[in-house]
């Protein structure tokens, strides 16, 4: 079962899988898309992320930050200002990430339409008695 290209090594399936991991979590998403739009501090983006924890949010600001897609910059003033903004890297996630919002978007309804679906029969041949 080795459909890969010739030119990917299992080593670099790690390290994608490692970047995709990272990328494709629901809060570095939205934190890249909030970024999009410049720098903004740290609370302003946790009141505008619904649901996302204080801890959550500084993890994967750091995480971001850790693989070169968020800076971070101090200002030395009391209290002490924060500012979190896309590096060049980042930025250059927004188009993709965009593009990802866009097909989510368009393609809402049919996804709830077939969970609904699916839940149906599993429900109908006795496998599940509903699914979330």
């Amino acid at each position: 079962m080795t459909d890969l290209p010739e030119n990917l090594h299992s080593s670099d399936c790690r390290k994608v899988s490692r970047v995709l991991a990272r990328i494709g979590d629901k809060w570095s998403v939205l934190i890249v898309m909030l970024l999009s739009g410049g720098p903004r501090r740290f609370n302003e983006m946790k009141r505008m992320i619904g649901g996302i924890s204080q801890r959550m949010l500084t993890l994967t600001l750091r995480g971001l930050e850790r693989d070169g897609l968020v800076m971070r910059t101090v200002y030395p003033t009391v209290p002490p200002r924060v500012d979190y903004e896309l590096t060049p890297l980042g930025r250059s996630l927004r188009e993709p990430v965009s593009a990802l919002g866009s097909w989510a978007q368009e393609n809402m309804d049919a996804i709830d339409a077939a969970q609904a679906d699916f839940d149906k029969r599993c429900i109908e041949d006795g496998k599940i008695r509903k699914l979330a």
